[in-house]
């Protein structure tokens, strides 16, 4: 993986998560398992979600809790695959197949999961397909020879924390109606943020090859 195809974070260089690495390095732990651990903290993230939905009282508000910091803990392992893999010389001949395919995958448990807390499956459906679009169009983009394309406005590390802001504003809520309107309203605004995210990917890749070709 070569700097133009990593995705920008500050965090990456942060004292704390050099010295996180630096312990897993010495581990056995490989960045795979890590980007494998992802796909089951997205599904505790949208089992979550899901049974926030089906909960009340004190209960809905752990479960909405925990969806958040699941959803978190997504993020993290999505950072220390990578730093583990670069950084700590990890780097295995499998490792682009799950630098990628968890992700599209938690997307999904996260996403889905949220709308059917809500009551909003479809919506759920659609918000995971925009991102998973996202994605695809950025992966399209590099398969054709362009520098990955990481711009939002609803990037991965978007949505996860629109989704955690939300779990935590729904756990906040003292009625149902309105923490499934915050997890709604979250769902709306990845959605139309993904599809709006996939459109400036997709100018940007069209531009990149028609410049490509205009100076070849």
């Amino acid at each position: 993986m070569t700097g133009s195809d990593r995705r920008p974070l500050s965090s990456r260089d942060s004292g704390w998560a050099r010295a996180v690495t630096a312990w897993l390095v010495k581990t056995s732990i490989t960045p795979n398992q890590i980007s494998m651990a992802s796909m089951a903290a997205a599904a505790l993230a949208g089992s979550s979600f899901w049974a926030a939905g089906m909960s009340d009282g004190w209960l809905q508000g752990a479960l909405f809790v925990s969806a958040a910091l699941f959803c978190q803990l997504r993020l993290l392992c999505n950072l220390f695959d990578g730093l583990v893999a670069v950084e700590g010389g990890k780097q295995a001949a499998d490792g682009p197949f799950w630098n990628e395919f968890p992700d599209r995958v938690a997307d999904i448990l996260i996403l889905v999961g949220a709308g059917l807390g809500a009551s909003e499956p479809t919506l759920g459906w659609a918000a995971a397909a925009f991102a998973v679009l996202t994605a695809y169009v950025r992966e399209l983009g590099r398969g054709s020879g362009l520098p990955a394309d990481f711009r939002g406005p609803m990037a991965k590390q978007h949505r996860m924390a629109l989704m955690t802001i939300a779990a935590l504003a729904a756990a906040c809520a003292p009625r149902w109606p309105a923490a499934g309107m915050a997890v709604t309203l979250a769902l709306w605004i990845v959605a139309v943020g993904a599809v709006v995210t996939a459109v400036r990917r997709a100018i940007a890749v069209v531009a990149g090859l028609k410049d490509r070709r205009d100076r070849a």
